[in-house]
Formats: C-alpha cells, sequence, structure tokens
C-alpha cells in the first residue's frame, strides 16, 4: 500500500511516500479500515520531530485520526461490518500504525460509524479535536449551563471545537485570538466575548467581563505562559484544564490559593496505556459527536486539503501558518 513514513526523527523532509507493507491480518477485536481522509494534528508533528517520546515502531507512519470504509473485520468484531463507514483516532503506539496511509488495522472500541452528513474529510478532521474537547470540558470540569467559560485558541482545532461543546451545554464563552479574521470565525461559533491576546490584557477583560468573579473553567490550549494566567482568570474552586505539559516552573500559589481544581486532558492515554473502558468511552463520544452533527448542532471547519503526497507540506503547513480550524489530507 502506499502510505507516509520516516525512519527516523526531524524535520518534514524525513517523511517519505512510497509502498510499504499492508497491514496484516485482523486480530479477534480489529477492524481494517480502507481510509479516504486524514486528520492533520499538531501532535502528528512532535511524534515526527522527537519520536524517541513515544511508543512508536520503525518505519513510523504518522497520524491519529481517519475516516474510511470498513474492508474486514476480527473474529469478534460484532458492531461493524464491511461497507461501513467509520470515523476514529488512533495514534500509532505499541505496535500499531498511525493514518497516513491507504490503510489502518484499528481497534474496534475505537470506532464510531462516520456521521452521514459530513463527507470524509470533515469527518477524519474531527475526531481528536473533539474527543479532547468533550474529555476536558464534560469529563474534567463538569461543565454545566449557565457557567462561564474561557477558552484560549478558540479559532484552533481543539478551540473551535470546545466553542461549540461549551454552547451547546448552555454555557456563556470568552475565546482568545490574535485576528479580526479569526474574531468573526469564532463569533460565527456563538463565542460571547472575543478578546484578541495581540491587543488587549487578558485577565484585566476576563475579570471585567465577569465582574471581579472570573470564570467557572479555563481551558488552556497553548502552553505554560498561558496556563499560568488562567489561574488568576478562574474563580475560586473553579477548573483549569491543560491539554499541553505543565512546566517545572509553574507557579502554583494562585491556584492554591483560589482552591482550584487542575486537570490534565491528554486524550492519548487510552491507547497509550492500552485502557480498554477508555477506549470504548471515546468512541462513544465520537457516536454523541456524530447525533449533534447531523442534527446540524456542530461543524468541524477545514482550512485546506492536502492530497498524501503532499504530507511534509501539510505538516509545514500547520507548524507555520497556525489555521483555522483544522487541515486534512485525501488518501
Amino acid at each position: 500500500m502506499k502510505a507516509i513514513f520516516f525512519h527516523k526523527g526531524g524535520t518534514t523532509d524525513v517523511l517519505q511516500y512510497d509502498d510499504i507493507a499492508p497491514p496484516a491480518d485482523c486480530s479477534d477485536n480489529q477492524v481494517l479500515v480502507r481510509i479516504k481522509a486524514i486528520g492533520i494534528n499538531p501532535v502528528d508533528c512532535k511524534i515526527r520531530a522527537t519520536p524517541e517520546r513515544f511508543p512508536v515502531t520503525f518505519p513510523v507512519i504518522p497520524g491519529c485520526d481517519g475516516a474510511g470504509i470498513v474492508e474486514k473485520i476480527g473474529a469478534k468484531v460484532s458492531n461493524f461490518k464491511p461497507d461501513d463507514e467509520v470515523y476514529f483516532s488512533q495514534p500509532g503506539f505499541n505496535h500499531r500504525q498511525g493514518t497516513y496511509a491507504e490503510y489502518a488495522l484499528v481497534d474496534a472500541s475505537l470506532l464510531a460509524l462516520k456521521p452521514r452528513s459530513l463527507p470524509f474529510e470533515q469527518a477524519a478532521a474531527a475526531p481528536l479535536v473533539f474527543i479532547t474537547a468533550w474529555e476536558a470540558l464534560h469529563d474534567r470540569a463538569h461543565i454545566a449551563r449557565d457557567q462561564v467559560v474561557l477558552i484560549h485558541a478558540g479559532a484552533g482545532g481543539v478551540g473551535h471545537a470546545a466553542i461549540q461543546l461549551a454552547k451547546h451545554a448552555g454555557a456563556k464563552v470568552i475565546t482568545t485570538i490574535s485576528s479580526e479574521e479569526k474574531a468573526q470565525f469564532v463569533k460565527a461559533l456563538g463565542t460571547d466575548l472575543i478578546l484578541n491576546y495581540c491587543t488587549q490584557d487578558i485577565v484585566s477583560e476576563v475579570l471585567r467581563w465577569t465582574g471581579g468573579k472570573g470564570v467557572d473553567i479555563a481551558l488552556d490550549t497553548v502552553g505554560p505562559a498561558v496556563l499560568q494566567s488562567c489561574f488568576r482568570c478562574v474563580k475560586p474552586y473553579g477548573d483549569v484544564v491543560t491539554i499541553l505539559q505543565a512546566s517545572a516552573d509553574i507557579d502554583w500559589s494562585e491556584a492554591r490559593k483560589r482552591n482550584v481544581r487542575f486537570s490534565h486532558e491528554l486524550m492519548l492515554s487510552p491507547v497509550l496505556l492500552e485502557l480498554e473502558q477508555a477506549k470504548h468511552h471515546q468512541a462513544g463520544i465520537l457516536r454523541q459527536c456524530a447525533a449533534l452533527f447531523e442534527k446540524g448542532k456542530l461543524d468541524v471547519a477545514i482550512a485546506r486539503s492536502f492530497p498524501l503526497t503532499e504530507a511534509a507540506a501539510a505538516q509545514q503547513y500547520l507548524e507555520q501558518q497556525h489555521p483555522i480550524g483544522k487541515l486534512v489530507m485525501v488518501a
């Protein structure tokens, strides 16, 4: 089969497009999926740049998100059949392969039927970011109606998913952006307060808008400096969730003083740690999102589509342009 792969970490120059051995036969609980489209995520670039940080096997086929058509099923798979259209997120960890390929063996416990209303490209762009946003808001922070939620980088992949899920939950949303184009994008998603982090003091504006109380939930999708500011934006006994690694020099004193509940969100954990129940939970999230996509309650924005042969250009674009929404590839 044709695939993108690499034999050592580095820049996008290490990515190769060529023939590679196709997946082996399905094990009892696997499904062979013919990939139609692939979602591109920042973690794909991290795995390429520093594969030693991840449990991958060389040659590495990167990619987590995919959408496609079921070709074969394992002996114990009863909830999918050949020709089903599915979508999923499965990192290529622990002797699995990623999704930058024509075919992939996928754990049946991670699969969900693709929303009928979405083309393969949009479906492939959805899983990682919507699972991440759902777990952050619902599973970690227990979002509730009428709460106020601060979502950093709202025009990005996870950010634009989180805005939609928060609004669907009945919350008021504050988000940060860096341009007028991104401001218009998040406004269309229903954001209640839009702040430009290049020209405004985020902490003071959040406190002003909330009457000095702070937000109920702050979601960091950016990194250490933003995470640090979240502790001053959240109200006492509120929630701060980050999707990134907290740095060693984080000052936790404000979080402790406010009795903040702090959570990490890493949607890769079910495959990383082989947590079968957590895999089923993520597939359940995809099923719930599929129902919302079908009703027009959710959408996934595609900034640009690339052919699989241009995976290097796609990753460069993601790293350099920080596009609105998601990038995808067509297999």
